[in-house]
């Protein structure tokens, strides 16, 4: 829901998707496991364990301006795992790796104090970005050395990546499907029917709820990447905490915002839905290019947790309707998916792992459906004050035992052969 910068070429041009990671207040923490024995290359770049390397993002607070330090600037081509831990920062909110304006891997709502979180990225040789929003300074250069080696063959490697194969058509079926949704929400709004309006903007959410990691954050030709103005995932998706003034309202939240807190349909709602229509369509189009790398997946099922933590037990996406929990199952599911195609792949290479996350996803529905409720809208009691106090604690250690297992994955896969 932040500022995000995959530039685009084009609406038709090819972009491969490296997800975008979401940190949050009770997100996943890092493995309790004794690491394996890092071993330092001798150019003294990061040492790498288990064919991965290994670099540690500290955030700092002081009276010089908060610092963002990382033990490595430099890291040898292939899968690089960064690991981020707020010490003591109030100030640096994000922190992100880029390359060329496009992020390949980042960490949100850092708070001081959480237990460290990371991502994995396969990087080739080359001259990357290392930015840290609130940070003195915000960027430094991030160097990348060598060459990565070519994609392995071996047969977990093609069951991994016959899965990404797989997962990109679900996504495209996904996209097509929110396509039909919101123009199903784009006529019921212009028929004046409030009911029907808010009947149809329920049964549109959650297709974008379950590709959401993989949608965020592409920027239109034309404007500059910190244009909200030109940010599809703005002018879907923004909601009341992150309005930009100078965009103003937009999207799915906006026309929300009119059904259930206005309780009417005007002129303005009537665009709203219109321009979310056309905002969709060029996403749709956007999604058509995508490809996936296995990490990507592992990556994107764990911003989808992640997003359930900072925005759904919160109360904050559905800040008029309450519809919280419709979302939350969606962002479950869209994250069981991506777990589902990298399974075959991940049987081979962790089975206790797999059974891990299989029984920590059983605990997750087994929580929420603890919340179904035939009689409110979207099935799921009303995510209101009373609902959250009374339930949000279970519901948040539910989502923060399926993480711990998830973000193991990333690095599995990314080394698999």
């Amino acid at each position: 829901m932040s500022r995000k910068s995959h530039a685009l070429t084009g609406l038709g041009a090819v972009v491969v998707l490296a997800a975008a990671l979401s940190g949050c207040a009770g997100g996943s923490a890092p493995s309790t496991a004794a690491s394996p024995i890092a071993s330092a290359p001798a150019d003294g770049s990061a040492p790498v364990a288990n064919g991965v390397a290994q670099v540690k993002v500290t955030l700092t607070g002081g009276e010089g301006g908060d610092k963002c330090t990382a033990d490595y600037l430099t890291a040898p081509a292939g899968p690089v795992t960064f690991t981020v831990e707020n010490v003591s920062s109030t100030a640096i909110t994000e922190v992100e790796l880029q390359s060329e304006l496009k992020i390949l891997g980042e960490k949100e709502n850092l708070a001081p104090g959480l237990p460290a979180a990371g991502f994995t990225v396969t990087l080739d040789g080359g001259q990357y970005t290392l930015y840290c929003l609130g940070a003195t300074p915000e960027t430094q250069a991030f160097t990348v050395t060598g060459q990565a080696a070519a994609s392995p063959t071996g047969s977990t490697a093609t069951l991994l990546n016959e899965g990404a194969e797989e997962y990109a058509v679900w996504v495209n079926g996904q996209a097509a499907d929110m396509q039909v949704a919101v123009g199903n929400l784009k006529a019921a709004v212009d028929s004046g029917d409030v009911a029907k309006a808010q009947a149809a903007y329920i049964q549109a959410r959650p297709f974008y709820e379950k590709i959401e990691s993989d949608v965020e954050g592409f920027v239109m030709p034309g404007f500059k990447v910190d244009d909200n103005k030109g940010n599809l995932d703005y002018l879907i998706d923004m909601r009341a905490s992150n309005l930009d003034e100078k965009v103003g309202w937009s999207g799915f939240h906006a026309v929300e915002r009119d059904l259930w807190k206005a309780g009417k349909i005007t002129d303005s709602t009537k665009k709203y839905a219109a321009d979310l229509a056309s905002n969709v369509d060029k996403l749709v189009d956007v999604v058509k290019t995508l490809t996936f790398k296995p990490e990507d997946l592992a990556n994107g099922a764990a911003a989808l947790l992640e997003e359930v933590q900072s925005g759904k037990i919160t109360g904050e996406e559905e800040e008029f309707s309450h519809t919280d929990l419709v979302d939350f199952n969606a962002n479950v599911e869209g994250a069981r998916q991506a777990f589902a195609y990298l399974q075959p792949g991940l049987e081979k290479i962790d089975p206790d792992l797999v059974k891990q996350v299989v029984t920590q996803f059983g605990n997750v529905d087994a929580a929420l459906n603890e919340l179904r409720d035939k009689a409110s809208p979207g099935g799921y009691l009303p995510w209101n004050e009373a609902n959250r106090d009374k339930h949000r604690r279970a519901l948040s250690q539910a989502v923060l035992a399926l993480q711990q297992p998830m973000q193991k994955i990333a690095e599995k896969v990314a080394t698999a052969k």
